[in-house]
């Protein structure tokens, strides 16, 4: 009995207690890590977009903000060096974080993203794995408790319409409405067994629910929708200088991207910065929605009160309720028309009409859905429209359409050599014998570059 009573005693010193925290010890949430508004983008550079308007929260308004790069730009071009791919990634992070400083901006996260050059916002969620860094988003929100989200617009624009600016608008929005659901992602939000332990699974966060959503855009021209107003000449009165040039200034240090850095150098130079166009001169921020009573056009912060808010979740993907169209554009167009509601951000919808940016004297692909309602197989006959100097390669003739099935038709069209100073009107029109069932529309503009799609 005494041997016995000797192996549980040598036994018990060996095992050693499970720390756990006092009682009073638990005091939740880190305030440190507390925002105002977290930005969401897609590159290193991307937030000179929203510069000036993070210039006056930050210095005169006092609010605190926090930055999410989906990932390094390891795709864009070096202006500055031979560095390239993963390398030039590093390089641009660091430009960034010196970018960011300059606001006082420390809380800035990198995410694993590919940088995807490109206008085709499924390539760009495909490749970035799509779930997996929307998971990331999540628990960034859960950790900053932002009162409100700024992010690319959610949309198919004329103008660089970067395909990984999109999905950072797509994930954005999606984070918003799961980040409060605490059944999305449950582990982040589980507390751990033993807090003042090593080698925790769970991660003791809360479920937060942001309050508002807003979006900014690439577009060549000016986007207008409601959205608070902001006077880019406005004056700082904490700095003495208008909040265009401190959003230019926060351009200097993308050294590697000169497209921003010597643009914004050059803007400095002149006497009146606003006479340098550029997407900076074009900013607006566009109401998304928002979880509090308040007004489209009201300030960031009207309406929103200190604390949690309650989980609202949104519409969610609902059958419509009335038969498809028999032809409508397909492909990223298709994809936003279900995503604008399912999100409950339909305001969004008719900012911009169907339209893409393309360059001069390349091709042009135009993702085409055609509809056939009825019991038996239907017989389409598909016509493209263009004008004088373009050149249909794919996409017209008869097309038989199975009972009750969406089929995707793919139409190409190759472009004149030389951009257009408007853009030019396509269209498509579907026929069934001699009747008429409906055409699509897209406004093309050529330029002398543009994104590949």
């Amino acid at each position: 009995m005494m041997r016995l009573f000797a192996f549980f005693f040598i036994l018990g010193l060996a095992v050693p207690a499970i720390a756990q925290p006092e009682a009073g010890q638990w005091h939740g949430p880190e305030e440190r890590w507390k925002t105002d508004i977290l930005l969401v983008v897609a590159h290193p550079d991307d937030e000179t977009a929203v510069g000036a308007y993070l210039a006056r929260a930050v210095f005169d308004e006092g609010k605190s903000a926090a930055i999410v790069y989906c990932n390094k730009g390891t795709g864009g071009g070096n202006s500055r060096g031979v560095e390239q791919a993963s390398a030039m990634g590093l390089i641009r992070e660091i430009e960034a974080r010196r970018a960011t400083a300059f606001l006082g901006i420390d809380r800035v996260w990198f995410l694993n993203g590919r940088d995807t050059p490109g206008q085709d916002v499924m390539r760009s969620l495909q490749e970035w794995r799509h779930g997996a860094l929307l998971e990331e988003l999540v628990r960034i929100i859960r950790l900053t408790r932002p009162e409100v989200i700024f992010t690319w617009l959610p949309h198919f624009v004329a103008g660089e319409n970067h395909g990984d600016h999109q999905a950072a608008g797509v994930i954005a929005t999606e984070a918003f409405d799961l980040a409060g659901n605490p059944t999305a992602f449950p582990a982040q939000i589980t507390p751990p067994r033993e807090p003042l332990d090593i080698g925790n699974a769970t991660e003791g966060l809360r479920p937060w629910q942001p309050k508002k959503l807003y979006f900014f855009s690439d577009a060549s021209h000016p986007v207008e929708g409601d959205g608070p107003a902001f006077d880019l000449a406005a004056e700082s009165p904490s700095k003495n200088v208008s909040y265009l040039e401190l959003g230019l200034r926060l351009g200097l240090p993308h050294e590697t991207q000169s497209d921003v850095s010597e643009v914004s150098e050059d803007a400095l130079r002149q006497e009146d910065p606003r006479s340098v166009p550029g997407y900076q001169q074009r900013f607006r921020l566009l109401f998304g929605k928002s979880v509090m009573r308040c007004s489209p056009r009201g300030d960031v912060f009207e309406g929103i009160r200190s604390g949690p808010a309650a989980f609202v979740p949104p519409p969610g993907y609902q059958l419509p309720d009335e038969i498809p169209a028999p032809l409508t554009l397909g492909g990223p167009f298709a994809f936003y028309r279900d995503f604008w509601p399912a999100h409950g951000i339909e305001r969004v919808a008719d900012l911009v009409s169907p339209e893409i940016e393309v360059s001069a004297g390349s091709y042009l692909h135009i993702p085409l859905l055609l509809y056939n309602p009825s019991s038996d197989t239907a017989t389409y006959n598909l016509k493209g429209r263009v004008p004088e100097g373009w050149s249909i390669a794919a996409g017209e003739g008869v097309v038989r359409v199975p009972p009750r099935e969406l089929m995707p038709v793919q139409a190409f069209v190759d472009c004149p050599g030389e951009p257009t100073p408007a853009p030019s009107l396509l269209r498509w029109e579907v026929r069934k014998g001699k009747e008429s069932l409906g055409s699509v529309r897209l406004n093309v503009s050529l330029v002398e570059w543009a994104l590949p799609q």
